[in-house]
């Protein structure tokens, strides 16, 4: 199912990818749906209206978690009235994202071929909110014979988090594991915490790694490669930003 924009993947009958291909970003938000409720897990961009695809997918109050609070993961929560962020990204969605505003409308419409009539870049704000609620490490959400996990994964971000779907047993990484360059080397990021989120991940018992972005057939391997890539980058430079970029089969690190 696709609309202008967005593409519709099932993952299973009551999870759904809501994908941005258009982009060079390929963004992934996610659709969670319980007995009483649903989790919308970040987004995207804010090139088109989020909200009208979810509404064609479940009628039950929706409620909006952001795994860290980077402008293609916050653009469309202005759709929405309920939203949670990590307490420690909180900041940049109250004050704004430490980015300058122009560098980032550049890259939302980089190399972006068919932009959707309504939306028109001169116009583009990042959002920002007072009214959104806080979310803290090990917090469940109860969405109705539906369990959800917060794991508070630092490194791409201070509030940086993956969600873990206990019984399905199914972990989104938001931009902690992905096929494609893992940025570290923002000054806002923390190449040690960042490492230390993989070996926390790579713990668990997880049978789908669902990414923020690019291709969603995601090996179970790459939790384990990222962490040995990790491991080779200490040994050769040293976990400081800096280090330069670090080419692996099936992704990089740029610290």
């Amino acid at each position: 199912m696709s609309n202008d924009w967005f593409t519709v993947e099932k993952i299973d009958d009551t999870t759904f990818a809501i994908s941005e291909y258009e982009h060079w970003e390929e963004v992934h938000s996610y659709l969670l749906i319980g007995e009483k409720s649903a989790i919308l897990i970040d987004t995207g961009l804010g090139i088109s209206n989020i909200k009208s695809v979810v509404s064609t997918l479940t009628k039950l109050p929706v409620q909006v978690v952001t795994t860290h609070v980077h402008w293609d993961h916050i653009g469309g929560n202005s759709e929405f009235k309920n939203h949670y962020v990590h307490e420690l990204d909180e900041p940049w969605l109250r004050n704004g994202i430490p980015i300058p505003l122009e560098f980032i409308k550049s890259n939302v419409i980089k190399d972006v071929k068919d932009l959707p009539s309504e939306f028109n870049i001169d116009e583009y704000t990042v959002y920002t909110s007072n009214t959104h609620d806080v979310v803290v490490d090990e917090q469940r959400f109860d969405l109705g014979g539906r369990i959800v996990e917060v794991i508070h994964t630092p490194g791409h971000s201070p509030g940086h988090i993956c969600l873990y779907d206990i019984e399905r047993k199914y972990l989104f990484t938001g931009d902690l594991v992905y096929k494609g360059t893992l940025y570290v080397n923002y000054p806002s990021t923390d190449p040690k915490a960042f490492r230390d989120s993989i070996r926390r991940i790579k713990a668990l018992d997880v049978e789908k790694v669902l990414p923020s972005h690019h291709d969603m057939n995601i090996s179970l391997t790459l939790i384990k490669e990222i962490d040995t890539a990790f491991n080779y980058i200490e040994k050769e430079v040293g976990l400081t930003h800096g280090g330069g970029v670090f080419k692996f089969e099936g992704f990089e690190i740029s610290i």
